[in-house]
């Protein structure tokens, strides 16, 4: 047995022991009876406006996610929400375990970089999770997830122009339980969850619970350097999550602690586009004694090579630890007034390899100094290295009044958020270069001679410049929102306003190196300062008890900054939008047809679209304000239930993104152009859907039978807005994609006294389609690559509960 078997079985026997050492008391407690089940669709308590309120009554386009769909869609981690909500596209990225593009309605943010704020927010209780390079993590006990489409400027704040994403976690329970759960499955998916609720202590008020998550796999890529548990695609991850909750009449107050640890090595980063010059001198790889040049083409997955280390010490994995603290306070003055704190603090720390060669060690001509011949061979790379440390902190301490007055009701606040960034890319790339134009790199031009002389065509430059910095942010808000529902119109009418004025700090410190030596131009040092007041109005009109129709005006901010990774203090303006949306939510033939939809559109001034570079510094991505930009689409969502036991549900997103300007500054004529009409919208697809079928058979004396299959399509999506900078666009895009998954449970097996058990069979990407989660042009170095999804994959899940 391997060591991560043996250390995984361990933690299953310990989880075990546990379960062998409650099961009594757990089976002690009386059944509560169980709640009846409806012939209609259920409705879903949502705070989309900081207030819970039924999904079907908030004027807002939502797609809300309950603990039990998130489990029979089987979504861990946040990323495979973009399978099920309407214009959502979340794509992982390269080199990273936790890092993510998230885009809502054709907005979102593509560089993870800890100095660049996103455009879709992240909260997890409450609390903003800052940066997108740690927004995958498991969801290890979650009560609800609810993804708000469209600007939340007014109660959410910055950096939610294109919506946000709520996660909610379960809350200790006030009665004594225990939930197991394990699986295995294919590549050697393994994973493990116990959850534990003491219940109430005595009549305290006061409970408390607790989880611990494991999950393991190897990698869905052979490399023939390493074990099958460091390939490519490999992950280990430990998760565990604490709550505790304090009921004291009007007093409440909930604490929860979240710690999620992961190592693995990161998907395969294929080569799959070259120059002719880097493809002529990395060819000759194998005869100076190097590994062979591993280039296929765009359109042919590799599934076994070489993938050569990044890291210090031929380290293959990379390693993210995220952790955060949440404390929830409020007290009831009376039913019309309380007041809240949402008090927050994070931190996350990645070590990552980067592994951007898609190659094993190659070797080349390279310019030596030290030779006679100014030439020898060494080791060559079109781009590796190691990112690390990278780290980040954050505080953030928001209050609330939430009260209602008559007709009234309202929500006024102020928020603070602190937070502080570092960042260390430790890179190293060769530059494929004709002696010719070593001259224009500051060489003499003898040197140029003497190559030219010995018959040689290409040379190799190796440099390991160092892109550091560090930065931080402060931010002030202060918001209210208040709803008018006249009783005089039975409350069936609702017009709601609201405003928020934010203040935001920067400063950053710019360490770029290159060689040891200092490659800031200019003042390494900078300060940043942008106010913003956005506003919301909406009205809705309640036609029937089970019809609402509503119109929304809304305005967004996302915050300005400096370019982290520039040579320079090269700084951007904030970007700003004014949403018009409409919508309708239908309840119809007695609650079993769901109709959900909305229409929008979205004006951006100073649109901020990421812009890739590369070169003898390294390769980053730097922000610029594009100009001015529309995206205008519609989101579908319905469920309908025509017979006993069977649910069909669908979705559906379109967004039509155009660019109004895009003003180009050309970095080789340094002239400005208006690029507007052949400019690309980065990791935007235009279309996705969702189509699923849930069957729920009579229960039968062992259990209750149920099964799910699903469908999930997702249009073509480019990564990078101009191909003038971008040459290899066609060759490291996304096409479209066409997910099937399914799931088959026995559930409600009698396992003794209040215990319940379910066993089910689950498969996920059943076509076994290849698809790109992401794609880097590599541009001015001469190539380009991008890395796929896990193949098709089948495990066996149980569960139990007591």
């Amino acid at each position: 047995m391997s060591h991560q078997k043996a250390r995984f079985a361990t933690r299953v026997a310990v989880i075990a022991l546990a379960m062998g050492s409650v099961a009594a008391t757990a089976q002690t407690v009386p059944a509560g009876e169980a709640p009846q089940a409806s012939e209609g669709i259920q409705d879903i308590v949502v705070t989309a406006r900081r207030t819970s309120e039924s999904l079907q009554k908030t004027p807002i386009s939502i797609t809300a996610l309950d603990s039990r769909a998130l489990e029979r869609i089987n979504i861990q981690a946040v990323d495979k929400l973009g399978q099920v909500a309407p214009n959502l596209v979340i794509s992982q990225q390269s080199s990273s375990l936790s890092a993510a593009s998230i885009n809502i309605r054709g907005i979102g943010q593509t560089d993870p970089s800890l100095g660049l704020d996103t455009a879709v927010g992240i909260y997890l209780d409450g609390v903003y999770v800052a940066r997108s390079a740690g927004s995958i993590f498991d969801l290890v006990d979650i009560e609800r997830i609810e993804v708000l489409r469209g600007p939340q400027g007014t109660l959410f704040g910055r950096n939610t122009t294109g919506g946000a994403i709520q996660i909610v976690s379960k809350k200790p329970a006030d009665i004594f339980g225990v939930t197991v759960k394990g699986g295995y499955g294919s590549r050697n998916n393994m994973f493990g969850r116990v959850r534990v609720d003491s219940g109430e202590f005595g009549e305290s008020g006061i409970s408390a619970s607790g989880s611990y998550y494991h999950r393991q796999r190897d990698g869905y890529f052979n490399n023939r350097l390493t074990p099958s548990s460091k390939d490519p695609g490999s992950l280990n991850v430990d998760a565990f999550a604490i709550g505790l909750k304090g009921d004291f009449g009007a007093f409440k107050v909930n604490y929860g602690f979240d710690y999620d640890d992961r190592t693995g090595a990161p998907g395969f980063f294929q080569t799959v586009a070259l120059s002719p010059a880097a493809q002529a001198y990395y060819s000759r790889s194998a005869s100076n004694g190097g590994a062979p040049l591993q280039f296929v083409g765009p359109d042919t997955r590799l599934n076994s090579g070489l993938q050569q280390p990044g890291g210090p010490g031929n380290t293959y994995t990379s390693h993210t630890r995220s952790q955060g603290h949440t404390l929830t306070a409020e007290y009831e003055f009376s039913p019309a007034f309380t007041v809240k704190s949402i008090t927050g603090y994070r931190k996350l720390l990645l070590e990552n390899v980067l592994g951007l060669s898609g190659q094993g060690d190659l070797k080349g001509l390279v310019l030596d100094f030290t030779s006679p011949t100014l030439t020898s061979v060494q080791s060559v790379t079109p781009y590796n290295g190691y990112n690390s440390p990278q780290k980040q902190k954050q505080f953030s301490e928001e209050l609330q009044l939430l009260g209602k007055a008559g007709d009234f009701s309202y929500v006024l606040g102020g928020y603070y958020f602190r937070e502080k960034v570092s960042e260390a890319n430790n890179q190293t790339l060769t530059l494929v270069l004709a002696p010719s134009a070593l001259p224009f790199l500051g060489f003499p031009g003898a040197v140029a001679d003497a190559l030219t002389a010995q018959g040689i065509d290409l040379i190799g430059f190796n440099t390991s410049p160092l892109a550091a910095y560090s930065q931080v942010s402060k931010s002030y808000a202060a918001f209210g929102q208040v709803s008018w529902k006249p009783q005089a119109l039975d409350e069936k009418f609702e017009l709601t306003g609201g405003i928020r004025y934010t203040e935001d700090r920067k400063s950053i410190f710019l360490q770029n190196t290159n060689g040891g030596v200092s490659t800031i131009v200019g003042p390494a040092r900078g300060k940043v300062k942008n106010t913003n007041t956005s506003y919301v109005g909406s009205v809705s009109y309640q036609l029937s008890n089970d019809a609402l129709v509503y119109a929304k005006l809304s305005t967004g901010y996302k915050s300005g900054g400096f370019n982290p990774r520039a040579d320079t203090l090269n700084s951007f303006a904030p970007e700003k939008l004014v949403s018009y949306e409409g919508g309708a939510k239908l309840d119809l033939l007695d609650r079993r047809l769901r109709i959900n939809a909305a229409a929008f559109l979205s004006k951006y001034d100073d649109l901020q679209v990421p812009q890739f570079a590369a070169g003898s510094g390294g390769a980053s991505t730097l922000l610029v304000n594009a100009g001015k930009a529309e995206f205008k689409g519609v989101e579908l969502e319905i469920t309908a239930i025509p017979a006993r036991g069977l649910v069909l549900s669908g979705s559906m997103g379109y967004t039509d993104p155009k660019y109004k300007s895009f003003l180009f500054l050309n970095p080789n004529t340094n002239t400005v152009s208006d690029i507007a009409a052949n400019a690309r919208f980065p990791n935007v697809a235009k279309f996705n859907s969702n189509l699923a079928a849930d069957y729920t058979f009579e229960p039968m004396a062992i259990g209750t039978l149920s099964a799910r299959v699903s469908y999930a399509y997702r249009s073509h999506v480019y990564f990078y807005p101009n191909d003038a900078v971008n040459p290899y666009q066609q060759d490291v895009d996304s096409p479209a994609t066409n997910t099937v998954d399914a799931r088959i449970a026995l559930s409600d097996i009698a396992v003794g006294g209040r215990a319940k058990g379910e066993i089910s069979l689950v498969g996920e990407n059943l076509l076994n389609e290849d698809q790109v989660l992401y794609g880097i042009d590599f541009g001015s170095l001469g190539f380009g690559g991008k890395f796929y999804s896990e193949p098709r994959r089948v495990s066996v899940e149980f569960k139990l509960s007591f």
